[in-house]
């Protein structure tokens, strides 16, 4: 059995605390009364995850964290203590993330991106805002122009940082931002550079074709809900990008075709739907 993450386990007997779950090792774990359902019965091999509870014994729940082990997520800071501050990641007993995991003091309200992380002297999981320290370097070619998993991180003057396939730093550079994305979502994108460094660039479209139609599409969306954007062809870069989340080029191509499909009408520094 493995805490931090999800195992199979088989229904050894039903108790009045709740229903107590085995592995091929004959470890056993309970499994809470409140998690159990009807149609459970002894013999079933269920999906659970692992954890340690407030008294720090491992228990199983069928309750969805926000984050497994070695993963990454933006989590929400609800309370923090004299021990550090304590994050909801979707389960009962919430997760911690001490001082010596924190590169600066962490704050109630707030998001911040974690991993998690196993303690091997305790046998106790705890957060890092440290995440760089627990990134892999990327060695792996057959992930280019494999499409992939990424999490969308901050944004800075180079562009959209990423975490890939919960493993390796990446980064979308400003030009390749073909789309609205909010930070702490997840997406999906294309590697198309490995790094000597181990990190890598991506993009949000295969071999960097950006898909012009995708994007008039939801341009179009858009400006049904909005009706009018003040942008036009000579809006500077950065106002395009920061309003809608496309490249100068792509939103060039974008009006372009759908002033072709007469579906827009272009004025002086603006656009509206006809």
């Amino acid at each position: 059995m493995t805490i931090g993450q999800y195992n199979d386990l088989t229904i050894l007997r039903f108790t009045a605390p709740g229903a107590y779950l085995g592995d091929e090792e004959d470890n056993t774990v309970l499994l809470p009364g409140k998690y159990i359902t009807d149609d459970m019965k002894e013999g079933d091999i269920i999906n659970v995850f692992l954890y340690k509870d407030s008294e720090d014994r491992i228990v199983a729940t069928t309750e969805t964290p926000l984050i497994t082990i070695d993963g990454f997520a933006f989590l929400k800071v609800i309370e923090v203590t004299a021990f550090g501050a304590f994050l909801d990641w979707g389960l009962e007993k919430d997760l911690m993330v001490p001082f010596k995991e924190q590169n600066q003091l962490m704050e109630d309200g707030k998001y911040y991106l974690v991993t998690l992380q196993l303690d091997t002297l305790t046998d106790r999981l705890f957060a890092s805002t440290k995440v760089n320290r627990y990134m892999k370097e990327c060695t792996d070619e057959e992930i280019l122009n494999q499409e992939i998993d990424i999490l969308i991180g901050d944004t800075t003057d180079l562009g959209i940082k990423v975490i890939v396939d919960d493993k390796y730093s990446g980064i979308i550079y400003r030009n390749d931002v073909s789309k609205l994305v909010r930070r702490g979502s997840y997406d999906k994108g294309y590697v198309y550079n490995i790094r000597e460094d181990g990190k890598v660039d991506v993009r949000f479209t295969k071999d960097g074709f950006e898909k012009f139609d995708e994007a008039a599409e939801g341009l179009l969306e858009l400006l049904k809900e909005r009706k009018i954007l003040y942008l036009s062809d000579k809006s500077d870069p950065d106002d395009i990008r920061e309003q809608i989340g496309m490249s100068k080029k792509l939103f060039k191509q974008s009006i372009g075709k759908l002033y072709k499909a007469r579906a827009i009408k272009i004025n002086e520094g603006s656009i509206e739907i006809i």
